[in-house]
């Protein structure tokens, strides 16, 4: 249940978060790519701070980062941080830039979670049931007709 209300809340952030940015966008007085450099600058501290509270609570960070193996470090620098921190945010601000929230949006977070079931099943191993595959055709359904 708390994994539940911590993505609720997190969508509903991210709601707030990209009605703002596309307002700002909208404005013409700051382009996508200053407006991802502003919203890194302010979010990077305070994902430090919030990385040092929580480091004290979990147990698993209690290790050193020297021991932590290559490819983990390879996933979070690639998979994480280029693709989904810099790609996904470039591309998804130049969309905002030029588009209505009410299409960009759906599209980019929609496809998010359809991808994610997907490569959970086909690259981690996660179990794939009727449910999870029809959720996920849903989900594209809800897409098309939102964004038509």
């Amino acid at each position: 249940m708390q994994a539940v209300l911590l993505a609720i809340a997190a969508g509903v952030c991210w709601g707030v978060g990209e009605v703002a940015t596309r307002s700002a966008l909208h404005s013409r007085e700051i382009g996508p790519f200053a407006a991802i450099a502003i919203r890194s600058t302010i979010a990077l501290p305070l994902i430090w701070i919030a990385y040092v509270v929580a480091r004290g609570v979990s147990e698993r960070e209690q290790a050193s980062w020297a021991a932590v193996s290559g490819s983990t470090w390879a996933k979070l620098a690639l998979g994480s941080g280029l693709v989904a921190g810099a790609a996904a945010m470039i591309l998804f601000y130049a969309a905002l830039s030029v588009g209505e929230i009410s299409r960009v949006k759906p599209i980019a977070f929609a496809l998010a979670p359809a991808t994610g079931v997907l490569l959970g099943w086909l690259v981690l191993g996660e179990p794939m049931s009727l449910r999870k595959l029809l959720g996920v055709g849903i989900i594209l359904i809800g897409v098309v007709t939102l964004t038509r």
